[in-house]
């Protein structure tokens, strides 16, 4: 499933992210089409290529018959959607990003959602470019997208309620727990309407996921800024899972003086203090004598408890230390159906692909109560989840 990145150069609005789409490929004449079908009257939707800075980009205008902005309440908004002849995908999603706008709404004027009248975003327009970027990525196949920290400007923007600060109260509220960055321009760069469709589709940011870029649009706003290009810049591509990397340290010893019977003591008190690992390996020390070799992992901050319970715990008198680059796949904890029913197991992926793997603790639960060899449990489990993953175990 593509996955799309918000770049917010200079913010986000709707007729922004809907340019970006086009500039993608998305076909303007067949996102018309499809939004008029909806009960709203007249309008034209086009599009025109620009430059801002030098960088080519899409700009979307939108004309329409009303010429005074509607209040119209989100239940009448709504309906206008549902009225629509598009997928109920696209109903949800554009349904969605107005409910967000209205949440935004209620808390800033102090009403419930119900009692919200919308304005600006009530308007033509607005209801355009909210269906609009709704059919424009289901067409994508977008349903997932990270962001940048969202930009806002400073200042007051007049509305007919008069003057209101920016970021407007409503766009504030919509980001509120999201990064946003304060720059020093005078405009509205991020609207509500642009806010809600970040957040309705966004889950985090991008700069956290290692990702493979495919294909990149721009989508250009009304105003010229100093300084910076008013673009919004969408691209879209897939994540790479990540490989975590952590620099740990072994910490080994020899030991060939100590009763047997006590080492499954020392593997399990050092795993009960935070050993990542713990292990003990045969080997034969000077003069022929049979010994062991322990070994326990730690990251830097557990090392000297380590270190110290090796001391305290076995007969040994130094330890050798050991810095090492570990790398590890990230790696979740699902549940699954399968024949012994619902089970926890581990999944992992590669490349882009999905392995399920049994959990010991789970095989070990069902072996236990369907009085099955453990082997068999997991043999069967193992054969179930391999018919289950998207990437076959070699």
């Amino acid at each position: 499933m593509p996955v799309a990145f918000f770049d917010t150069i200079s913010g986000i609005s709707g007729d922004m992210v809907l340019g970006a789409a086009v500039s993608l490929g998305v076909d303007l004449d067949q996102v018309s089409s499809m939004l008029a079908t909806m009960p709203i009257g007249r309008f034209q939707l086009t599009q025109r290529s620009v430059k801002r800075n030098s960088i080519a980009a899409v700009k979307i205008d939108v004309k329409c018959d009303e010429h005074e902005h509607q209040h119209r309440t989100i239940s009448e908004i709504n309906s206008i959607i549902d009225a629509g002849s598009f997928s109920e995908g696209v109903k949800l999603r554009a349904k969605q990003i107005f409910q967000i706008i209205a949440e935004a709404e209620s808390a800033v004027h102090g009403v419930s959602v119900d009692q919200v009248h919308f304005h600006e975003v009530g308007a033509v327009d607005s209801i355009v470019d909210i269906v609009g970027i709704a059919i424009a990525f289901e067409k994508l196949g977008i349903e997932q997208a990270y962001s940048s920290p969202v930009r806002v400007g400073r200042g007051f923007a007049d509305t007919q309620h008069g003057k209101i600060p920016i970021p407007a109260p409503g766009t504030l509220q919509i980001l509120r727990g999201y990064p946003i960055e304060f720059v020093d321009i005078p405009f509205e760069l991020t609207t509500p309407t642009g806010a809600a469709i970040l957040r309705a589709y966004s889950e985090g940011l991008y700069d956290e996921k290692e990702a493979v870029i495919e294909q990149i649009g721009y989508g250009a706003g009304t105003i010229e800024i100093p300084g910076i290009p008013n673009l919004f810049r969408l691209m879209v591509g897939s994540i790479v899972p990540r490989i975590e990397r952590e620099e740990i340290f072994i910490v080994e010893t020899n030991i060939d003086d100590m009763n047997p019977q006590l080492y499954p003591f020392i593997i399990e008190r050092l795993m009960e203090i935070g050993a990542y690992d713990a292990f003990l390996v045969p080997i034969i020390m000077k003069k022929g004598r049979p010994g062991i070799l322990l070994s326990a992992m730690a990251d830097r901050n557990n090392l000297d408890n380590i270190v110290q319970t090796i001391y305290k715990e076995t007969s040994t008198l130094g330890v050798r230390i050991h810095p090492i680059d570990r790398r590890k796949l990230s790696r979740t904890i699902r549940e699954v159906k399968t024949s012994f029913g619902v089970v926890r197991v581990k999944e992992v992926e590669i490349q882009g692909r999905q392995r399920l793997l049994p959990e010991y603790e789970e095989c070990r639960r069902i072996a236990k109560e369907r009085s099955m060899p453990l082997l068999a449990v997991y043999k069967e489990l193992e054969t179930e989840l391999y018919a289950m993953s998207s990437l076959k175990i070699s």
